[in-house]
């Protein structure tokens, strides 16, 4: 393994005994991660004291799942860092993805951020997904009187619904649709005793599988979102708006670039996630880009469109921000199709479902 290579990370996120980690230790034992460096905040909680093969250093101890398994003690840049040079040094065995896993009360933002916000960790990771334990049995509490809850599940690519087997089924079917309603397009399982699929859960980046091919449309599943300007009337997070905006060709990639730096100067605090495709003209494939807060991720151009639609199109997940300021600042740096066509209609109410 190479020095250069830069490693798909995934957040583990969920409230405060919502199963992280009886999932966790189940990720540990299964083959299909046995190639991940599994970042936690504390051995204490995590029941793998009795399987630890070697220690590789004070903080890093080898499991015989071949997982590699790091303590931090507050300092995520500098667990990183470690885990990188004792890779390329040959001191711990190769690995090709990192799980980090939050502690219950943690925005996901933040650690979102410095993924991309640090050069030192931007060049040699990159954010794969966020997958987020819910508990069936305490999850609509915690979502009514945790905002941290919300955010949590808001931005998650994956949500695990865990305790299903002590939670009565019409309450999880009400969770479900709640989940449902604010974070439409994250793909979600039931799961008891930590029992999911492990590639599921991991394979959720741009990029996916052993040869890393791009999987744009699974990675921004735009059409799960409503259309920007469409009514929207959430019975229980009002506060947290999901939508998806098309629009057609962009001049260039720094227009683009340009008009997102405005919205996020404009809105960074409010905008928990937005993730797009973007038609470039001139450019044969689309160019994906990736965005926390205040804070956007470097583009990916990919060699062709993955379908027939060639749109540009953004999936945004904020908080307190209207639909119209999204689609008003979007509207000013990309061509929308209607205004192209010669038509009146906005882009942001012709989109499809």
């Amino acid at each position: 393994m190479t020095a250069t290579i830069v490693t798909p990370v995934t957040l583990l996120t969920g409230f405060l005994g919502s199963g992280k980690t009886t999932l966790l230790n189940r990720l540990l034992r299964d083959p299909a991660a046995a190639d991940s460096a599994v970042i936690v905040n504390e051995f204490g909680p995590v029941a793998i004291d009795h399987a630890l093969v070697r220690t590789a250093s004070e903080n890093v101890v080898l499991l015989p799942s071949g997982c590699v398994c790091c303590q931090v003690a507050g300092d995520l840049v500098q667990a990183l860092r470690d885990l990188y040079f004792k890779r390329a040094a040959g001191e711990i065995p190769p690995f090709r993805r990192a799980i980090i896993e939050t502690t219950g009360l943690a925005d996901p933002a933040p650690l979102l951020r410095t993924l991309v916000e640090l050069p030192l960790v931007a060049a040699r990771y990159s954010l794969a997904g966020v997958a987020t334990t819910v508990d069936a049995v305490h999850g609509m509490d915690q979502l009514d009187h945790h905002p941290e809850a919300v955010k949590q599940a808001a931005v998650a690519d994956r949500l695990v619904v865990t305790k299903v087997d002590l939670a009565p089924p019409e309450s999880i079917a009400r969770l479900e649709a709640r989940l449902a309603e604010l974070n439409p397009g994250a793909g979600r399982v039931r799961a008891a005793n930590g029992a999911v699929d492990a590639n599921w859960l991991l394979e959720t980046g741009l990029a996916r599988g052993a040869a890393r091919l791009p999987d744009p449309v699974s990675w921004l599943n735009a059409g799960a979102y409503r259309p920007a300007g469409s009514s929207h009337a959430s019975l229980h997070d009002p506060r947290i708006r999901a939508f998806a905006w098309w629009g057609g060709v962009a001049a260039s990639l720094e227009e683009v670039e340009d008009g997102l730096q405005t919205l996020l100067e404009l809105a960074g605090e409010r905008i928990l996630r937005l993730k797009g495709l973007v038609a470039v003209a001139g450019v044969p494939g689309p160019v994906a880009l990736h965005a926390v807060q205040h804070t956007l991720y470097p583009p990916a151009r990919l060699a062709a469109w993955p379908d027939a639609d060639r749109r540009t199109r953004f999936v945004v997940i904020a908080r307190d921000l209207e639909d119209a300021l999204v689609a008003q600042i979007l509207n000013s740096f990309v061509r929308a199709p209607a205004r192209e066509a010669g038509a009146g209609l906005p882009a942001a109410v012709t989109a499809p479902r």
